[in-house]
């Protein structure tokens, strides 16, 4: 038996061949098109072409686990499945050409790919998704542990911690807009650690509007956030810390009051007034101590007891913590690493949180179509079984031709 002779190949792979299976969720023409805008095409043949590394910026997530060179094998190889066959060879980059290919690409491209696609998505139909015909949308943030290099340390900053100690991992600080109902993430913003929530979350506002309800915690009350919140048309449901006081202007009939939220002296000064608000308080018993009683005091827009009624709005506000849970689901499920990620400068940092959160769009965007088509709420559908279905089959549709996936096809 004589080996087959191989010959190396140095393909221009286009994403359209790479992501089939996420077509969908993230189509190839919105990944040359961002290329395109953020000006950052080849003019010469590479073996790691800028589309070809946006896609394995994503796949990062897909394959957290797993070295750089180990998820370009993985986000290929039905491609290169396929080359062996005709005798073909693509010699795999090693880890400094793929660190020189992302730092070419730099994080302009992922920025710009990220909110040409995010967007809400759930209808009507959606179970959860809307309370009294506003589409429920969750503000917060989280913290992400990013490699201990000096430059990293030098952006982003650290925790604080005892005097003569130093925390183990600088921090990036993400701030997220989810829909409630289909937990996909429709904006973010990252900024160093010393950057409060508060300041992002304000910048976030730009993304919410009319039609929707948005629900923050207690950490994000403020004036500047209601009035905010106000002036984009949006309604808002919040809860108060436990130091904010209210005076009860007028008693409604469902235990609700109306009240007044004031702007501090500086604001005034600019000519902000006070704004009304409705409160609602209550107490939620706990099941394992009945004696321990958790006061709860929300503020809304929505002053009308008769049309949306306090028990009504006290009984939704839980869905504020579906937001906990899509942290959960790129925190744990999609990253499950000790260090959350990996890039060693802030630039690259940067670009692999882009691509974490197209990773979360894609298993999100796929699991939203997939319930509506079945008829269930997106929530019931498991996120990681998504995401282990993915791994499977962005090889196999590689192996596959146009004419082969007439279910799949947009349009």
């Amino acid at each position: 038996m004589h080996l087959k002779e191989f010959s190396l190949v140095s393909p221009k792979i286009p994403s359209k061949e790479i992501f089939k299976a996420i077509e969908i969720a993230i189509p190839a023409s919105a990944i040359e098109q961002a290329i395109t805008k953020t000006k950052v095409e080849e003019k010469r043949h590479r073996t790691l072409p800028a589309q070809l590394v946006v896609c394995l910026v994503i796949a990062m997530s897909l394959w957290s686990k797993d070295s750089m060179r180990d998820v370009l094998k993985n986000l290929i190889d039905g491609l290169n499945e396929a080359w062996i066959k005709i005798g073909k060879y693509w010699q795999f980059p090693c880890k400094s050409a793929i660190t020189q290919a992302r730092q070419r690409l730099g994080a302009g491209v992922m920025r710009q790919l990220f909110h040409s696609l995010v967007r809400p998505m759930a209808t009507v139909e959606t179970v959860g998704a809307f309370i009294h015909e506003l589409r429920v949308v969750v503000i917060d943030g989280t913290c992400l542990d990013i490699p201990d290099s000096d430059e990293n340390a030098r952006v982003f900053g650290r925790p604080g911690s005892r005097p003569g100690t130093r925390a183990a991992f600088p921090k990036a600080r993400l701030v997220i807009l989810v829909e409630a109902g289909t937990h996909l993430i429709f904006d973010a913003l990252m900024c160093p650690y010393k950057i409060g929530e508060r300041v992002r979350a304000l910048k976030l506002l730009r993304s919410v509007t009319p039609g929707m309800l948005l629900m923050w915690d207690r950490g994000l009350h403020s004036y500047a956030m209601v009035e905010a919140t106000f002036s984009k048309g949006c309604e808002y449901l919040g809860r108060i810390p436990s130091n904010v006081k209210f005076l009860n202007e007028t008693q409604l009939d469902d235990g609700s009051y109306l009240s007044w939220i004031y702007p501090s002296g500086k604001l005034r000064k600019k000519g902000f007034k006070p704004i009304q608000v409705r409160v609602i308080e209550y107490i939620i018993e706990a099941t394992e101590h009945p004696a321990t009683q958790i006061r709860y005091r929300l503020i809304t827009s929505l002053l009308d007891a008769e049309k949306i009624p306090a028990q009504s709005l006290a009984c939704e506000y839980h869905q504020r913590w579906e937001v906990e849970n899509t942290i959960d689901e790129l925190k744990v499920h999609l990253l499950g690493r000790k260090t959350h990620i990996r890039s060693q400068i802030p630039k690259e940092v940067v670009q692999e949180i882009y691509g974490l959160l197209l990773g979360h769009w894609a298993v999100r965007s796929l699991i939203f179509q997939a319930a509506s088509s079945a008829g269930v709420s997106p929530l019931r559908l498991s996120f990681t079984g998504t995401l282990r279905v993915i791994r499977r089959a962005l090889p196999k549709f590689q192996r596959l031709q146009p004419q082969e996936l007439p279910f799949f096809l947009i349009g």
